[in-house]
């Protein structure tokens, strides 16, 4: 007769429990939180911590305590590292390194598991929150405003590489970036793809005179913010062997131009192969040296709007011999990726008026920044 018993279990498997058992498959990690924070013409905070040996900079946060939710420690960090207090509008980046990453030395006696790190918004600081800043000298040495490009050079690569897709998932508004080592897991967005960094501009905070350009200041320069007809502009940025630099579409008035105008064709025409029509006259901004243009002394900065009434192939740029990359944003984010502060979200803004008056356009509102396709667009 057949014994409906259990077959005996070993005594060392009857000692373990099942939830143990359970728990000791679970995947254990280290948890981090850093935040993007910026100055009023787009540089990332960055500090300098005492404690690594390789002098390498990092964004400001920390490792997350037991029990503790990551954007908790994201503000105690801030508090404790920075000595201000900061709302975190979103999470920009979710970051998974493994343990045997090329960046991780090896050590036995403190072996590294892999690390979650989440990145999150810590939106922009005025002046005097800067001025305000107060760091742990036991700890952090100290801070820097950096442009994207000095800041990448400063951290260590993984680093870095996390650092420029949450700061973009925030300039092109796009989704929660997920990156594994460094790289994006899902779809890679186009400020990323084609490595656009905001860059400082020497007269970020020059003030729009709105006025007509007096007639002892020659025209050196006319950009214009170009405008489709879902109420977007167009931005042209020149790759090179550090990134991207973005900038509105126009440039240097020649010789040969009759007009500011016709430099603003002519450029828009090469850079982005654009077909304006209808420009107009925003106002000027003062250079007082002209040091970019061999030193010339004072001169004038025109900036206008116009419609783009067609968008044509991409095409080499005469004067780089390399095509430009185009996106489409809205105005606020172009103002931005140019990195003009608050001066050039007051122009945008006046631009966005402007077209809306003359031409009747929408306002666009924020949105992932696309780029132009390689065919060019079709604009009814």
């Amino acid at each position: 007769m057949s014994s409906s018993l259990p077959s005996p279990t070993p005594a060392a498997a009857q000692s373990v429990p099942p939830a143990t058992q359970y728990a000791a498959t679970r995947h254990a990690v280290w948890l981090g939180a850093a935040a993007i924070i910026t100055d009023q013409i787009g540089r990332v905070l960055l500090v300098r911590p005492t404690y690594r040996k390789d002098g390498r900079w990092l964004l400001p946060g920390g490792v997350v305590e037991p029990g503790e939710h990551p954007h908790l420690t994201c503000r105690r960090e801030i508090t404790e590292e920075l000595g201000l207090h900061l709302d975190l509008s979103g999470v920009l980046a979710v970051h998974s390194l493994s343990p045997h990453h090329p960046s991780i030395k090896p050590d036995a006696s403190f072996p590294f598991p892999g690390e979650i790190r989440y990145v999150f918004d810590g939106g922009t600081l005025t002046p005097e929150q800067a001025q305000a800043i107060r760091l742990p000298r036991e700890e952090l040495s100290e801070y820097a405003f950096l442009e994207t490009r000095e800041a990448v050079q400063r951290m260590r690569p993984v680093d870095g590489q996390i650092m420029l897709a949450a700061y973009r998932a925030r300039l092109g508004n796009t989704a929660t970036a997920h990156l594994a080592d460094g790289r994006h897991v899902l779809g890679i967005p186009a400020l990323d793809r084609l490595d656009v960094h905001v860059r400082y501009r020497p007269h970020w905070d020059s003030p729009l005179n709105r006025g007509p350009v007096p007639g002892h200041l020659p025209v050196q320069q006319a950009w214009a913010w170009c405008f489709i007809p879902d109420g977007r502009v167009v931005v042209v940025a020149d790759p090179g062997p550090r990134g991207a630099l973005p900038m509105l579409p126009g440039g240097t008035v020649e010789s040969a131009d009759t007009t500011p105008e016709d430099t603003l064709h002519r450029e828009a025409a090469e850079e982005g192969q654009l077909t304006l029509a209808d420009p107009v006259r925003l106002g000027w901004v003062l250079d007082k040296t002209g040091e970019v243009y061999g030193g010339v002394g004072p001169n004038a900065r025109l900036r206008l709007a116009a419609r783009v009434t067609g968008i044509g192939p991409a095409a080499v740029d005469p004067a780089t011999g390399r095509p430009f990359a185009r996106l489409l944003a809205a105005p606020a984010q172009a103002a931005a990726l140019l990195g003009w502060g608050p001066p050039g979200a007051r122009q945008a803004q006046l631009a966005v008026e402007t077209a809306r008056e003359r031409w009747g356009l929408p306002t666009a509102r924020a949105a992932a920044i696309e780029e132009i396709p390689a065919e060019g667009v079709r604009l009814s």
